[in-house]
């Protein structure tokens, strides 16, 4: 594992509120790194390639009804993901950040 891997923003999805082909509002668990709002996100078979089509951008964390910008591992909250990878999020899949990923259409 290499430090970028190491570093890598990584969440745990535990419930999906609302979902459709290119959003999806999920209940998650930080369970490395630190997760930052604008982060793009693998979703694959291995935890996301980062190709465009499996990719997903957060675009907001909300913990105890309170819009922040980052969450830490072990903490949970509220987060919101759009993009093309938003149909293929399932509950307990982890996804990780991806570094230099290009902007989600």
């Amino acid at each position: 594992m290499n430090v970028n891997e190491a570093s890598a923003g990584k969440i745990q999805i535990y419930s999906i509120e609302e979902q459709d082909s290119r959003m999806a509002t999920c209940i998650v668990r930080c369970v490395g790194g630190e997760v930052r709002t604008g982060q793009l996100f693998g979703v694959g078979a291995s935890g996301g390639v980062p190709a465009d089509e499996t990719q997903v951008a957060l675009d907001w964390i909300e913990r105890y009804g309170q819009r922040t910008d980052f969450l830490s591992p072990p903490h949970s909250a509220m987060i919101h993901l759009s993009g093309r990878g938003a149909a293929l999020l399932t509950r307990n899949l982890t996804i990780t950040s991806i570094e230099n990923g290009s902007e989600v259409l």
